[in-house]
């Protein structure tokens, strides 16, 4: 929960809960007497001071899936060099995903090291790049951290980081609807957030838990930019034959979006260089700019440019 303090015992009940600071978890915590006098339940500062520093920001996008395997961290690292191929856009691409950071292996930047107020490491000349896995000493380290830890360091990453000005701020987020993405729009609540992508595979099993994850942003009042659709089908490279991998037995995302009246904003075939690429943390759109994956990740690349540029928020202004 994005309301627990870093330093709170293992069963603390939130400060914005009405037992705050009054059940027997609360007993020799630090913060008993703050949260049993309803201070705690004041806004956290941070969302102010992080209003403040997304102004320059021009455009957020959250890119989320229900479930993990889905290619959502491939696609926020496609969106980033997409967008980034207009030399003269700024483009950042923040890791969320505490947990299992992908990103900078994807972005060719695994091994180096930051430092927490400034960007140090860049993809390219303007697209820079953030994660937790900057701050490890090894990619193999675990990060073993209960929700409150992940939380802060979520808070400084928005809020400590120098962001500078740019166009567009992607935030890849880890699978699901917990502590990180309660964070993450709890943070970003005042700063105006365009929306939120949402990531898919076809069949069922996938398409359930996005149902959730479209529950979530409709909760907490995060707009939908659109559903994307990933290993819609296969397409082999060499005969370029198609055929179903993950065969769409509900109807695939286009029958839920169509239920659940939703854009949907393309589909992805599965391309094993796209896998490739990312292994090699080269951009898939540089290495194959005709391929059929390619080409949908443009197509859906420019629907996302025009709901950005038209739906009125900018400058950090909440919607």
């Amino acid at each position: 929960m994005a309301d627990v303090p870093s330093d709170a015992p293992e069963h603390c009940p939130g400060t914005s809960s009405e037992q705050a600071g009054k059940t027997s978890a609360c007993q020799g915590c630090p913060n008993q007497r703050i949260c049993a006098s309803g201070e705690a339940k004041a806004p956290d500062p941070a969302i102010e001071e992080i209003k403040q520093k997304m102004a320059s920001v021009k455009h957020k996008i959250l890119v989320l899936s229900g479930k993990g395997g889905v290619g959502k961290s491939t696609f926020s690292a496609q969106l980033a060099h997409g967008l980034a191929s207009n030399t003269s856009t700024e483009v950042a691409l923040l890791d969320i995903d505490i947990c299992g950071p992908s990103i900078p292996k994807m972005m060719g930047l695994e091994g180096e090291q930051v430092q927490m107020s400034s960007f140090s490491q860049y993809a390219e000349d303007n697209l820079a790049v953030m994660s937790i896995g900057f701050l490890l000493s090894s990619p193999d380290d675990a990060v073993i951290w209960r929700g409150p830890k992940k939380n802060g360091m979520i808070k400084q990453f928005l809020r400590d980081v120098d962001w500078g000005e740019l166009d567009y701020l992607i935030v890849d987020t880890p699978p699901g609807t917990s502590d990180e993405h309660l964070s993450v729009v709890q943070y970003l609540s005042r700063a105006g957030v365009n929306g939120a992508i949402i990531i898919t595979t076809p069949q069922e099993v996938s398409l359930q838990d996005v149902r959730k994850e479209i529950g979530f942003c409709q909760k907490v009042k995060l707009p939908i930019i659109g559903v994307v659709e990933n290993m819609s089908r296969f397409v082999c490279p060499k005969c370029k034959n198609t055929s179903q991998i993950f065969p769409p037995t509900t109807g695939g995302a286009e029958k839920m979006c169509s239920d659940m009246r939703l854009p949907l904003l393309g589909r992805v075939p599965l391309d094993p260089r796209i896998g490739k690429s990312c292994d090699e943390g080269q951009s898939f759109l540089s290495l194959e700019p005709e391929s059929p994956a390619a080409l949908a990740f443009l197509d859906i690349i420019q629907k996302i440019r025009q709901h950005c540029s038209s739906d009125g928020l900018q400058d950090g202004s909440p919607d």
